[in-house]
């Protein structure tokens, strides 16, 4: 008998032990090849914050550039919004099939391309055209950004770091408002030319952060989700076992509309379409509904800047409390806290008040989105969770491009500066009762 008859063979795929990709993350810590992971993510936000509001600031140029009127100026601001609106309906199913990684990186590099286009255009047509063609690309990224963190992250640090990567957001608004103010002077073309120039950050996305295991493993590439969750720092693991997600079929939208998954995907969609509202509606209109309280147009691009810096505060403490109360408590206690918020910003009487309405405002909102954009991605399992996160996303550009445009009208229309934001506010109301209806996902294994 040779010394080869004494070794076993290896076990096959249907004698391998089966081990499912969450019960690793419930015993991983948090190490420096999360933290490397962490950073690149928070830049791509920052950069697609940036961009979703860089024609904001440089409207008036925009305008008068192109010889167009406030009506015509409002659909090229809402361009990038609309192109997205189908992009989140493509791209999420895209990420659940070719993979979050790809995704990313063909996103991000076509976005750059369409936007280097849309600089060079010569009418509002051609601009029109461009800005549509690079929200489709852009929805890429944005859609996966969050899900494709979570997938990445340990259990006992999931919530805590994906409220963080959200105050990207805030990093970006301050982007915007700082390429208006250096850039802008050259003329809004410069101010896009140099948010494309950013899109060459999908480099270090490509050098810095590793496939999602979830996916690998439900691709049935076992041996490449072991090596990644490796780099993560998951030691110990028998490599001889087969890595498993739930057996859902990828990107299935027809099975986010079935059961209690139907449920959930009913409730986050309108919930999300009422908060971005809530937000968004604000936003857009902020330094105009400032202008009619008497601030200048460069005095009110610095009330934004602030109220941007107001909303770093608000991350971190969403950030400490999702982790020991939970998504939904911290998510309706915040909104319910913007909304008064909005309140007492709507009837604020002097610059004093108006700061302090546009703190609590941006301190318990942005909290909240941060919270928000951790929990939606959680609800699902992974072989859906890209197309019913991106479902969501589909939500909140549908009020982007509504949100603008009915609020410009009714500002066209002589409503006040209360009245306004009391009506943006009553969306931020229904987003906390819409968040009950939802389960609570903190300390759980994704799946």
């Amino acid at each position: 008998m040779s010394t080869d008859d004494l070794i076993p063979p290896p076990p096959t795929r249907s004698q391998a032990p089966t081990l499912q990709v969450g019960a690793v993350f419930a015993g991983m810590s948090l190490t420096r090849a999360h933290i490397k992971i962490g950073i690149a993510l928070f830049i791509a936000l920052a950069i697609e914050s940036w961009e979703m509001l860089s024609l904001t600031y440089v409207s008036a140029d925009i305008q008068h550039s192109l010889h167009i009127n406030t009506g015509q100026l409002g659909v090229v601001i809402s361009a990038l919004f609309l192109g997205m609106i189908p992009g989140t309906l493509v791209w999420g199913v895209v990420a659940d099939r070719i993979g979050r990684r790809r995704t990313c990186l063909y996103s991000f590099t076509s976005y750059g391309v369409l936007a280097l286009l849309g600089a060079a255009a010569p009418d509002y047509r051609t601009l029109l055209v461009a800005r549509l063609l690079a929200g489709f690309a852009f929805s890429g990224v944005f859609t996966i950004t969050f899900p494709y963190f979570e997938e990445l992250l340990p259990v006992r640090s999931r919530g805590r770091a994906a409220v963080f990567l959200a105050a990207g957001w805030p990093v970006g608004v301050l982007l915007a408002v700082g390429a208006a103010a250096v850039v802008g002077p050259h003329g809004w073309r410069w101010v896009v030319v140099t948010g494309a120039a950013a899109s060459l950050w999908v480099l270090v996305i490509r050098q810095w952060v590793p496939e999602s295991p979830y996916w690998l493993a439900q691709r049935g590439r076992s041996a490449e989700a072991h090596e990644a969750l490796a780099q993560l720092g998951a030691d110990g693991l028998d490599r001889r076992s087969v890595l498993a997600t739930p057996d859902l079929p990828s990107g299935s939208v027809t099975t986010l509309l079935r059961g209690s998954l139907g449920r959930i995907t009913l409730i986050q969609i309108v919930a999300n379409f009422a908060f971005s509202w809530g937000y968004w509606g604000l936003q857009t209109w902020l330094p105009t509904l400032l202008q009619e309280r008497g601030l200048s147009a460069s005095s009110s691009l610095g009330f934004v800047a602030l109220s941007a810096v107001f909303m770093f505060p608000g991350y971190a403490s969403a950030s400490v409390l999702t982790g020991r109360f939970g998504r939904k408590r911290v998510f309706t206690t915040y909104v319910v806290c913007a909304a008064l918020g909005g309140f007492y910003f709507a009837q604020a009487d002097s610059l004093a008040e108006l700061y302090t309405g546009i703190f609590l405002l941006s301190f318990f909102s942005l909290g909240a989105w941060g919270v928000w954009d951790a929990w939606v991605g959680e609800l699902y399992p992974s072989p859906v969770r890209g197309v019913g996160y991106s479902l969501g996303v589909f939500g909140q550009r549908v009020a982007n491009t509504l949100a603008p445009t009915l609020i410009g009208f009714l500002l066209a229309h002589a409503s006040g500066f209360s009245s306004t934001v009391l009506f943006i506010d009553l969306f931020l109301v229904a987003t906390a009762l819409l968040a009950l209806g939802l389960p609570e996902t903190e300390g759980r294994e994704l799946h």
